[in-house]
């Protein structure tokens, strides 16, 4: 089979694809466009396989959802399994330094959804002279594009820092990683685990890929989510569809945990301009293992930790650094050169991080190792049990999931599949209350399920026996 047409078959077919732009960049017949549930999907502008133009890069090599594609494991063994004083785990990757904390320097932490890592680190290796931009979610400001957040380059430092905080939101890299193309440099990307797994895939088949991208800093995130989430925030404070200027999903709170944190919106409300801040625990969907407006490829990765990336943060989400409102990060370092400029950086009390072993740093994401590694076994044996193609991972297929487990998945799957679909049809009906009545029977058989998960946890035997049967009743 002609390897477009294969990747049409399978990982479109099946809706695998995370929307990173990676083939449309590749392949001249595939373009990149949103669907009707605001997600970026490839589309082939005529039928794959034709005697058309294409590309040399076969889509085969650089999906990470294809077979033939090399798994995260061997490309990071590629990229730092012979490094000096390199470290492995099955749940990390490679890595050499493990910590957890903040910048001190300046107001990088303030100005970031967590601790401020990923934008100083950004910010060190432009000021170094290490690289002359940076490939990161900017703000999109073209009035023709209602998409409200796109891949750029940043050449400053002032830019740079317009790049910092986290956006949940979906975003394509065909159109930028064209620019790199075009125009010499050095750059460092910065990029969910999808993201900078592509591109290192597509590194190894592009040489001025590989020769330009000198650097990729990862970031942890459970799930990529659609513009709808964006869209029913935005709905739930008084702001239509489609009238969203501006959100900030991360507004921290002061006075209130770091995973208190608030959500911002600007927009028109009645031909007003206004911003509303409101608690996220206030929103409907706003529970991350709901997964409202998932995108279906988030369920069918194995990697946590960014696992290909030079360095890698999230949110130190340990009841040590939770408690305050300011924000802390978990730092994972795999590149000398990263490792030395975060050795600096704490000798010069820009940066005041803890070391962590990494038991501490596993514990920082356990529901989302418990979810993505543990139990994506049983999300492909269901797979395998329709018959339905589904992508090669390093997790073997099982059916060995306490029930309780299984159903939790089970009605995960069910909540993010109807959670587009609904708020597609509130949107149809102009209707917010119709997407937030029909997700609410959802939610609390998501909620009963997880409350006998936690009694069967505790051993209150009898008192989880008497919820199971109010849930099958």
């Amino acid at each position: 089979m002609d390897d477009s047409l294969k990747f049409k078959e399978t990982v479109l077919k099946y809706d695998y694809s995370y929307g990173t732009g990676i083939s449309a960049y590749a392949d001249d017949r595939i373009s990149i466009q949103w669907n009707e549930y605001g997600e970026y999907k490839p589309v082939f502008m005529n039928e794959a396989g034709t005697e058309t133009a294409g590309s040399d890069i076969p889509l085969s090599l650089i999906d990470p959802m294809m077979d033939e594609s090399l798994n995260e494991t061997e490309v990071g063994k590629e990229l730092f399994g012979q490094l000096p004083d390199v470290k492995f785990h099955t749940r990390l990757g490679y890595y050499k330094d493990l910590y957890a904390g903040y910048v001190e320097e300046g107001n990088y932490r303030a100005q970031a959804s967590s601790g401020g890592l990923g934008t100083w680190i950004l910010k060190e290796l432009f000021e170094k002279d290490l690289i002359d931009g940076v490939i990161h979610v900017k703000e999109n400001n073209d009035p023709n594009n209602p998409a409200l957040f796109h891949y750029d380059i940043s050449r400053s430092i002032e830019e740079i820092n317009q790049g910092a905080k986290t956006k949940y939101y979906p975003v394509e890299m065909s159109q930028v990683l064209q620019k790199i193309k075009e125009t010499p440099g050095r750059y460092a990307i910065i990029g969910l685990p999808a993201y900078i797994f592509s591109v290192r895939l597509l590194a190894r088949q592009d040489p001025v890929i590989n020769e330009r991208i000198k650097y990729a800093i990862g970031l942890i995130c459970g799930h990529l989510k659609s513009a709808r989430f964006a869209d029913s925030i935005g709905w739930q404070l008084g702001f239509k569809p489609g009238d969203i200027k501006k959100i900030d999903f991360r507004k921290k709170l002061d006075h209130r945990p770091a995973h208190r944190y608030g959500v911002q919106v600007t927009g028109v409300i009645n031909g007003e301009t206004k911003t509303i801040i409101k608690p996220m625990k206030e929103i409907v969907g706003d529970n991350w293992g709901q997964g409202f407006f998932k995108v279906k490829a988030s369920d069918y990765t194995d990697d946590v930790m960014n696992e290909t990336a030079d360095m890698t943060i999230g949110d130190a989400w340990l009841p040590e650094y939770t408690g305050e409102s300011k924000g802390t990060n978990v730092l994972l370092v795999r590149h000398p050169e990263i490792a030395q400029i975060i050795k600096d950086g704490i000798a010069d009390q820009k940066l005041r991080l803890d070391e962590i072993d990494s038991t501490k740093m596993i514990a920082s994401q356990a529901s989302h190792f418990r979810h993505t590694q543990d139990e994506l076994g049983y999300r492909l044996w269901m797979r395998d049990k329709d018959s339905d193609w589904r992508p090669k991972k390093r997790i073997e297929a099982s059916n060995k999931l306490p029930y309780i487990r299984k159903k939790i998945q089970d009605q995960r799957e069910k909540l993010a599949k109807e959670s587009h679909i609904h708020f597609k049809k509130a949107v149809d009906k102009d209707d917010l209350t119709y997407f937030t009545d029909q997700m609410a029977p959802l939610v609390k058989k998501y909620e009963q399920y997880y409350s006998y998960a936690y009694y069967m946890n505790q051993g209150i035997g009898t008192l989880a026996k008497k919820i199971a049967r109010k849930i099958k009743s």
